[in-house]
């Protein structure tokens, strides 16, 4: 959502519990769930902050502790010890922790692919009822699948376009949103020339390089994949994109240096008035609203002949792993999650969207969210079923920001030597 979508975020768990920043201060885990002399278990669960950090209003923190508080109210011989970390941090902590044989439980991220081939995780209909299950996006679902079974429960979703600055545009004399790369040029260089700054923001850094690059792949009909499966990051389509992006970087038309800015960073200097457009989902809306701009729009994101016929679809994912056992007490919180109003608050807090068919209804009124919910069906994803995406994704948020500053040819092929290596 690193959908990231960046891009997800979860529901909630209940009273008993007295969280210290949301959980434990550890970078520990499965060891402390056994159950008390009372008959209480305790669930360890790591999960990614969707907020601002701690002590923030919309910090996961908060956010879990009203999950939390509401569950173990309603189950009190459950406690759940949540601890939250940022998306920069998250995949080496929880790597650190499977590694010294201290999983936790619960586990809500980006990806869960790579904990399947060493045998770490329930299967869903383990630990999600079927109505549960029945009532997922089914797409979605689908991606919760390695070798015809599922692993992966979708947390939250998101979708892709473009935002545009409406009074910047005005100014620079550009009357609609570009739907090529070279309009997309066009109007870049119009905006720079009327004083923008971040003609177009960039945001290549680590917390999101694998994303916004997706899109650009998209726009060319590349991907991280070809259409018989293998892997093609270095493709000519590729190669010839990120060769275009290096061209828009070199002229001064983007983000300064992309491939150390991450998105959060770009999307406040859109807010701020400082981008004449960028790449967001429906979780960039409240940094938009928090820092007062208004006359802003939404358009399909430019490919380089045309606009996309596709978004990138991202779903962070929620799993349990089956070291400690509970698959019953795991059930009755992810039930409790997708079947009360945890998803609604989600989306509220962060914008970002239900992977539910009734999480969906009841958003549908929402007209800021509606290009985006319009947008799901019709989505492209990572290639989260394939375990090797577990090593290829931080390899790619950690180097191809380069393929922007040196020889794209180069850093591309570097990235195909890694995933034809991995696992």
């Amino acid at each position: 959502m690193n959908m990231k979508l960046a891009g997800g975020a979860a529901l909630g768990l209940a009273t008993v519990l007295v969280l210290s920043s949301c959980g434990s201060t550890d970078s520990g885990g499965g060891n402390n769930t056994q159950a008390s002399a009372g008959g209480q278990v305790t669930l360890k669960m790591v999960a990614a902050d969707y907020g601002d950090g701690p002590g923030k209003p919309n910090s996961g923190e908060t956010f879990w502790k009203g999950v939390v508080d509401e569950f173990q109210a309603a189950n009190p011989t459950i406690k759940v010890d949540v601890q939250v970390i940022n998306w920069n941090d998250i995949d080496k902590q929880v790597a650190t922790m499977v590694q010294n044989g201290q999983v936790p439980d619960i586990l809500q991220t980006g990806d869960y692919s790579g904990f399947v081939k060493d045998g770490l995780l329930y299967k869903t209909d383990e630990v999600l009822s079927p109505a549960v299950s029945g009532d997922m996006l089914q797409k979605f679902a689908e991606f919760g699948k390695v070798d015809g079974a599922s692993y992966g429960i979708p947390f939250v979703s998101s979708a892709r376009a473009l935002f545009y600055n409406k009074d910047l545009f005005e100014k620079a004399g550009i009357t609609e949103p570009p739907k090529t790369w070279d309009e997309l040029k066009a109007a870049a260089e119009k905006l720079k020339k009327s004083g923008v700054t971040q003609p177009f923001g960039l945001p290549l850094g680590q917390e999101e390089a694998q994303g916004e690059s997706f899109l650009w792949m998209l726009g060319n009909g590349g991907g991280y994949k070809d259409a018989a499966g293998k892997w093609a990051i270095n493709s000519p389509q590729n190669v010839e994109t990120f060769t275009y992006m290096k061209g828009l970087v070199d002229a001064g038309l983007t983000t300064p240096n992309p491939g150390t800015k991450d998105r959060k960073t770009v999307w406040e200097d859109f807010g701020a008035g400082k981008v004449g457009m960028v790449n967001g989902g429906p979780m960039s809306i409240p940094i938009f609203d928090a820092a007062g701009l208004k006359n802003y729009a939404v358009a399909p994101i430019p490919g380089k002949a045309g606009p996309l016929d596709t978004t990138l679809g991202v779903m962070d994912w929620i799993m349990a792993f089956n070291k400690n056992g509970h698959a019953a007490e795991i059930k009755k919180f992810f039930d409790f999650f997708y079947t009360g109003n945890a998803a609604t608050k989600i989306s509220d807090t962060y914008k970002l969207l239900p992977v539910t068919n009734g999480g969906i209804q009841k958003l549908a009124s929402d007209e800021k969210l509606k290009p985006f919910l319009d947008a799901l069906p019709n989505a492209s994803f990572y290639p989260f079923q394939d375990p090797k995406w577990a090593e290829v994704n931080p390899a790619i948020k950690q180097t191809i920001g380069g393929a922007v500053k040196d020889d794209p040819a180069k850093v591309l092929g570097e990235l195909q030597k890694t995933a034809e290596a991995a696992g």
